[in-house]
């Protein structure tokens, strides 16, 4: 149980990156968002709020096993951010580059109320602020392919 704990909770392992964990973390879901993409907006919100819940579960049994609060090396909540950045925006090359700078920036400057969800107790304080994150990153993108640039960047 240790070993799929660690799995999960590190974002298949990227939270191991000697080099910019959450980067990497976000680069996982990149990678799941690929396959996720086709599926109906429904059915991905609910794959996704899957992958959150079980990210809960996995981060609050990680922070014990790394003995701190939101761990560097847990990235699942990237993961689940990242993936939550895109949803029901279209799968285009430029959408997923700037959905993806969108939400390091969300998550790394942590606005309110995403800086508040950070101090909730065990893995629901580790997945609140890059949910945040990825909410946020998601409205600005919905606003820039929708509103500002419904033709996309090219």
């Amino acid at each position: 149980m240790r070993k799929l704990v660690l799995f999960v909770a590190t974002g298949a392992g990227s939270g191991y990156s000697p080099i910019a964990p959450g980067t990497v973390g976000s680069g996982v879901g990149l990678l799941l968002y690929l396959p996720l993409a086709g599926l109906g907006g429904a059915t991905y919100v609910a794959v996704v709020g899957g992958i959150a819940v079980l990210g809960v579960w996995a981060a609050g049994r990680a922070e014990r096993l790394f003995g701190q609060h939101d761990d560097g090396r847990i990235t699942i909540d990237e993961v689940a951010g990242m993936l939550l950045s895109l949803a029901f925006l279209p799968c285009r090359l430029d959408v997923v580059v700037v959905a993806f700078l969108l939400f390091r920036v969300f998550d790394i400057t942590k606005p309110p109320p995403a800086r508040a969800a950070e101090s909730l107790p065990g893995g629901l304080g580790v997945m609140t602020d890059d949910l945040v994150a990825g909410l946020y990153a998601n409205v600005v993108g919905q606003l820039l392919w929708r509103v500002v640039l419904p033709g996309g960047l090219g």
